[in-house]
């Protein structure tokens, strides 16, 4: 028998292995997502772990995504930046409260776990992003963005080809982060939530520090430059790690 439209639901999943550099790459699904990872020169030639973290699943027109920039120099930071990374993803697929107060205790009880889980962890920091995506459709017109973060990892947001960041960058303090042993430090995560309308293009791009130099640019890059920017040959190699994500819809 012969089956007619078979619904065939797309999904793509990614998470940054620390242990090496990710090339800019591209999926394209409902929305479309280019992300790279790479290490500081520095550290890849003593041969350790990154610190930054890259995570993203997508699956028809819901897109979960995590960005963490590890705090300090130990070796260890890729430990505490994979667990919160791996954690957020799984609290983003899995939760039906999306106030603040509900993801602030969420953040505060993550030690907790983690006390358990890892035994007694080396008690390392770490800056992040994380949101979840969910698009419009034609039978749903109304979709919804909605992003949680800590210190100064970068934020930014194009509707219409237009940068609408200038809500985030004030949020954006380095004096704030999360502990593996003491959950949020320096002030409570910041929590943005908004509907997404059918029809209307967005772009939406987070990185870390060590991707500085895409600061002053706003139009959207070819990948080669990505790339180039990530390989950082002007500086013989990445000053710091750099975890890179864009998702446009």
């Amino acid at each position: 028998m012969m089956i007619i439209n078979p619904e065939v639901v797309k999904m793509f999943h990614y998470i940054s292995s620390q242990n090496e550099e990710q090339k800019v790459s591209t999926y394209h699904g409902h929305l479309t997502c280019r992300y790279g990872y790479g290490r500081a020169m520095k550290t890849a030639l003593q041969g350790r772990s990154g610190q930054d973290f890259l995570g993203v699943h997508i699956k028809d027109d819901i897109c979960n995504f995590v960005v963490c920039d590890g705090i300090g120099t130990s070796n260890q930071g890729n430990s505490t930046t994979r667990y919160l990374g791996n954690t957020l993803m799984d609290w983003l697929d899995s939760t039906i409260d999306w106030s603040s107060k509900e993801f602030l205790s969420y953040m505060e009880y993550i030690p907790v776990i983690a006390m358990k889980e890892l035994q007694n962890p080396t008690p390392l920091d770490t800056m992040y992003i994380c949101g979840r995506i969910e698009l419009p459709t034609l039978e749903k017109p109304i979709g919804r963005i909605w992003m949680a973060w800590q210190g100064v990892s970068r934020l930014r947001f194009w509707r219409n080809g237009l940068e609408v960041s200038q809500y985030f960058k004030g949020t954006m303090r380095k004096e704030e982060w999360w502990s593996i042993s003491e959950g949020p430090l320096g002030g409570s995560p910041h929590v943005y939530q908004s509907r997404l309308e059918y029809g209307i293009p967005m772009r939406l791009q987070v990185y870390t520090d060590g991707l500085h130099d895409l600061d002053p640019i706003h139009e959207r890059l070819p990948d080669e430059q990505i790339q180039i920017l990530l390989d950082a040959p002007h500086t013989d190699g990445l000053i710091e790690d750099a975890a890179f994500l864009e998702l446009e819809w």
